[in-house]
This record gives C-alpha cells, sequence and structure tokens, in this order.
C-alpha cells in the first residue's frame, strides 16, 4: 500500500514526532490554564474532524484487496483513531467530589 510507505518514510515520521512535541511542549506551557488547554483540544478536534471528512475518506480503498490491507493496518497498529469528549456530567460529577472534600469535617480536622 502506498501510504503505509509514505508513513514509515523519515520525512513524514520526523515531522509528525515535531508537531506531537510542538503541541506537548505547548499544552505544558498553559498547564493549569483550563482554557487554554481547552482551545488546545478544540483545534485537535477540528483538525482531526477536518481530516477524517476529507482526506481521509478521499483515500479510503476503492478495492477489496485494499481495504483488506487497511484494516490488517488499523487491527496491527493501534485501531481507529478516535477523540472522546469530556460531558458534562463527569465535570460536574468531579466538581461535586471537590466540593464534598472542601465541606467535609475530617479533611479540616487532620
Amino acid at each position: 500500500m502506498e501510504s503505509e510507505t509514505n508513513f514509515q518514510s523519515e520525512p513524514f515520521k520526523s515531522q509528525l514526532e515535531s508537531l506531537t512535541q510542538t503541541i506537548r511542549s505547548m499544552s505544558q506551557d498553559v498547564k493549569g490554564d483550563t482554557v487554554a488547554l481547552l482551545a488546545i483540544l478544540r483545534t485537535l478536534e477540528v483538525l482531526h474532524r477536518e481530516i477524517r471528512e476529507s482526506w481521509f475518506r478521499e483515500a479510503l480503498p476503492d478495492n477489496r484487496q485494499a481495504l483488506y490491507a487497511l484494516l490488517k493496518e488499523i487491527e496491527a497498529y493501534g485501531g481507529w483513531p478516535y477523540i472522546p469528549r469530556a460531558s458534562l456530567r463527569s465535570l460536574l460529577q468531579k466538581l461535586t467530589l471537590d466540593l464534598e472534600e472542601e465541606d467535609s469535617p475530617s479533611s479540616n480536622e487532620s
């Protein structure tokens, strides 16, 4: 499969590693800034959707042999990429637990 060859090429791997390091560095630089971290996550989500809906969809195989090769690649190297969203419910549960810990008499008596 042509794309497998491109993916494993040294320039591509180097660019991908550089991009990964840039995102990690940006995230570390704004550590503790929820709004900035949220902006990074939103950008990644938009990029994920854009790549999936345009270039990836256009690159999907058009025959069984190529589709089989792609499915083997997906199975062998980590599955289907997915960016889960934090649910409002999970954020509220965390807030509730934090508030309960602050109000707990046992946490104040120690």
